[in-house]
Parts: structure tokens; sequence; C-alpha cells
């Protein structure tokens, strides 16, 4: 049974935590929107529903939803193909209706096998792209869509190209309120005195005096003055039609055409994945190592889609940006998240005009800052003194993030795991040891309790090795399951290359029959009644060389 949690326990931690986030995730939903070629309002209404509904559903302590920057490209295109925005939403629809099946049908147990090198790898490298996407604007360079966050741009650059065009754009406004947030930032966690404030955080302060710098500069008519252009970009409805424009319903009557429903199946299972991954982010971020129900985060995810294109809302995921500043910021529960969409709401609604005086470099600044905790040296350097099985699946995941998508870099991770532990399962097969006596060696084969048909090649090269006229003891004392194709292999190596090659070989401990581990059916049985007389004679009449 799930324990009931008390959402109005640890308020005042988790309203600060909100406020971050919340100041995180504005200039990430209207970025990721803009990227997505949708209307702005669009990731405000995803980040909204997905604050409020999918953090109330949701069993995720810390882990915070909205438009994702891995869907960019898929909207894009997915907008493009069907012609209309509208069109594009009962697709959206469906994508939720699909999530709510996966999560029925227990699909979030995936998660299981995602391996943590992987997932850690994975975060080191969305904390890389945080920094290098958000220098640019911390130097007042802001022509990069804020919501790209792959290394191919979709204006045809990439990620160093924008850095190398910060030195003909920098605005020396952005960069003094860079210096000025980061020096906030750093002296909150840091000094003394200030952690007494800590209810307060500090990426509001940073926001507070990037925002009065500013309009000191502008008052003082300085060429420090940071224009409209590096500032948020937040629609400002002043009347109830306003308000109609901005909002979209979807257009369901092309609800039986193919390309929605391929474009629905392609959302829900790149939109599923990229939750599912987050979540592991975020269970291994929760300094309470809390655990998440993946099922019941598919279905919050599926209702949070559904409900998003019903208000004219962009798809959503759990995301490691937001999740990884509502962490940082001392998050407690889910009410932190929930508090992010109420503040996303009021935000619209009462203060557009504020919220639009605030520098983009002061947000980078507070972003960057969550980067590098994501890729820490200490968390490479961890990695590194693991050894090799850590830390290539590791390093190779964080550097794929980086260079192509998020998908693309977690399916690398796991491939390269999987390649090791094939490779250390070979290496586990067997012992081999040799003896020295008087009368000659004797070579000791003890296999381990399960052979598979993946250690064949292993022991078919050990006994290639063996050479002519040795003494040989392959012993299956503690051996429960051993492949057919192993079987065979030591067969025709004691029947035949053995009476070619004068090698004696003595078997011992193997059994008439193999079963599998929980099998209770006969033909799942591994048999070697074809080598009968063999066995026989081995295990019967216990033959010595």
């Amino acid at each position: 049974m799930t324990k009931k949690i008390n959402l109005f326990a640890n308020l005042k931690s988790d309203f600060a935590s909100g406020l971050v986030v919340f100041l995180v995730a504005l200039p990430l939903c209207l970025g990721i929107a803009m990227a997505s070629g949708a209307p702005l309002f669009s990731g405000i209404i995803a980040g909204i529903v997905g604050g409020i509904v999918v953090g109330y559903l949701s069993q995720s302590h810390i882990s915070v939803s909205g438009p994702a920057a891995g869907l960019t490209a898929i909207v894009l295109t997915a907008i493009s193909d069907l012609g209309a925005f509208n069109i594009f939403l009962s697709a959206v629809f469906i994508a939720g209706i699909i999530q709510l099946i996966l999560g029925f049908i227990k699909a979030g147990s995936i998660s299981n096998y995602f391996p943590t090198n992987v997932i850690e790898g994975m975060l080191g490298g969305i904390g890389i792209i945080i920094i290098l996407k958000q220098l640019p604007h911390a130097f007042g360079y802001d022509a990069d869509f804020e919501g790209d966050q792959s290394f191919s741009q979709m204006d045809g650059d990439n990620t160093f190209s924008s850095l190398f065009r910060v030195f003909d754009h920098f605005q020396l406004g952005a960069i003094v309120v860079t210096i000025v947030s980061l020096i906030i930032l750093i002296s909150w966690e840091k000094v003394a005195f200030l952690k007494k404030f800590k209810l307060v955080p500090g990426a509001l302060i940073a926001v507070i005096a990037g925002i009065g710098l500013n309009e000191i500069f502008i008052s003082a008519g300085s060429s420090l003055a940071i224009g409209n252009e590096h500032l948020v970009s937040l629609p400002v409805p002043e009347s109830i039609d306003d308000f109609k424009e901005i909002i979209i319903l979807p257009d369901f009557t092309q609800f039986t055409n193919p390309k929605v429903w391929t474009i629905a199946v392609t959302i829900a299972v790149v939109a599923s994945i990229e939750t599912l991954l987050c979540i592991e982010a975020a269970d291994r971020l929760d300094a309470q190592k809390r655990y998440t129900n993946t099922n019941v985060e598919l279905k919050a995810q599926g209702v949070g889609n559904v409900i998003s294109s019903l208000l004219g809302g962009l798809p959503m995921t759990s995301v490691v940006v937001r999740t990884s500043a509502n962490n940082n910021a001392g998050a407690k529960s889910k009410m932190s998240t929930i508090i992010h969409g109420i503040l996303l709401v009021i935000s619209v609604l009462t203060i557009p005009v504020i919220l639009n005086k605030i520098p983009l470099a002061t947000l980078a600044t507070i972003l960057i800052l969550i980067g590098y905790k994501l890729a820490k040296p200490a968390t490479i350097k961890h990695f590194w003194d693991k050894g090799k099985y850590q830390f290539v699946p590791f390093i190779a995941t964080m550097i794929a993030v980086v260079a192509t998508d998020l998908l693309k870099g977690v399916m690398l991770g796991i491939i390269i795991s999987i390649i090791f532990v094939l490779k250390g399962n070979l290496k586990r097969a067997y012992t081999f040891k040799k003896e020295e006596y008087a009368d000659g060696d004797i070579i000791h084969i003890d296999l381990a309790q399960e052979v598979s048909f993946l250690n064949k090649a292993a022991i078919k090269s050990t006994l290639k090795s063996i050479p002519e006229n040795s003494k040989v003891v392959i012993s299956a004392h503690d051996t429960v399951y051993i492949a057919h194709d192993i079987l065979d292999l030591i067969n025709e190596f004691k029947s035949t290359r053995a009476v070619d090659e004068n090698i004696k070989v003595k078997l011992k401990g193997f059994k008439k029959a193999y079963q599998l581990e929980n099998t209770e059916e006969t033909p799942n049985h591994v048999t070697i009644e074809h080598y009968y007389d063999v066995a026989k004679r081995v295990i019967v009449k216990k033959e010595i060389f």
C-alpha cells in the first residue's frame, strides 16, 4: 500500500523550491514553444498542466513535468506535416491515451533496466548541454533558440558555432548582470551569514537584482541597458478576448488521418521513454532515495497530455532541468512542482509585464550552475575510480547525449553496458587452472553455476588451446544449468579431438538433464540423452585417467 503523503508538511521549503522552478520553467516553456514552431502560450499551458495536474497525480516527490526540449524536432516536423497546430493537438490527445494504456499494462517497469552509470552519464551530458547552451545568453547573445537543447540547431548552426559568435554579439550590460547574479548565487550557498536566509531562494534574489540593475541602466540612459530582445518575452493578454485568441482548441475532424496516428504513436513512445529516463534520474537525485511507481507516472503523463491538448498546450514529459532545479532548491515533496504550476498561472494572469523585465542573462546564470552540479568533475572521477566497466558506458553516454540527443545517447550507453555485461559473463563462465605433477600437468576447468550459449565462444577457445597429450578435468559440480550448445561442444571435444590428440578427459558432476530455472514442463529441459553412453561411463563408472 502506498503511504499517504501530506502535501502541506514541508510547505516552507516546497514553496521556496517551487518559486525557483517557476523562474527556471518560465523561459524554457516559451523557448521550447518557439523552437517547436508552436504558439508561445502553448508552452506555458503545458507547463501549468505539467505542474498542477501531473504533479498531483504523479508519485514522484521531486520530478517536474512540462514541455520537453527532446520533443521539439518531432513537434516542429509534425506541425509542418499536418499543416495546422490544432490538428497537431488531436495527435497529442491520442498520444496521451496511448500513455494511459502503457501505464495500465505496466510498461513502466522497463525503467528498472536502465543502468545507473548510463543514467548518471545522461545527467552529466544534460548538464554540459545546459552550460553550453546558456553561455551565449550569459553574454547577451540570444539568437539561439532557448528551447533547442540538441547539438545541431534548427537554424543550421550548432552549439559550438553559437559560442564562437558570442565574441561578435556580446552585450556588456548582460555580462554585468551575469557576474552579479553569479556572485549572489554562489554566495547564497557558501557564505555562512547568508545561509540564515535559506528560506528565500538565491535565484529569486538574483532575478530581483537583475531586474533592478537593468532598470538603473535604463533610467541613467547607460549603454549598459539591456534591450527587450534580451529579456523574457511573455504574451500579455489584456482582455478575455485576448485569452480566447491565445488558447487554441484541437481539431478532431482529422481523427482518422493516418498521419495523425503516426505522430501520436511517435510522441507517446518518445515522451514515455524520456519520462522513464527522467524519473530514474529524479530518484537518483532525491536525497531521501524514494522510489517512484513508473506505471503510475505513465498514467499521470497520459492524463496530462490529454488535458494539455484540450487546452491548446504542447506535449510534455518529466524533464531533468526543472527536476534538477527543484532538487537543488531543497524540494521535499511534489507540492513544490504543484506550486510552480500555480505560480505560472498567477504570473500570466497578473504580472506578465514585470516578468518581461527579467534579463535572460540572469536565468542563464541560474541554469549554468544547475548544469555544473549535474556534470561536476567529482562525478566523473567517481566513475573513473570504479573501473572501465562503469566508466566507459558513463562517459560514452555523456558525450553522445551532448553530440546527438538524449535518446540516442542513452541507447549507446545501454548497448555498451550490454556488451560489457556479455564480455564479463564470458569470463565468468568457468575457472581455469593448471596443477603441476611429476607425471604430468592436469588442467582443471570448473564450470560456473549457469553456463549459457553466450559462453560458447570462450569455452570453445579454451578447449581449442589445450595442447596434445594433456590431462583435463571438466567439473560441473556447482552447475545448475548448461546450455545444449555447451554440452554438445564438450561432448565433441571428448569424443573426437581428445581421442585424436591423446588428451585424457574426465567429466565430473554432469547431470543427465538440466532444467531452466522456474520452469516445470519437460520441453524446457536441456537434455543430454544423445550423450548417454559417454555420460554413463563417466558418471556411473567414475572412470579415471
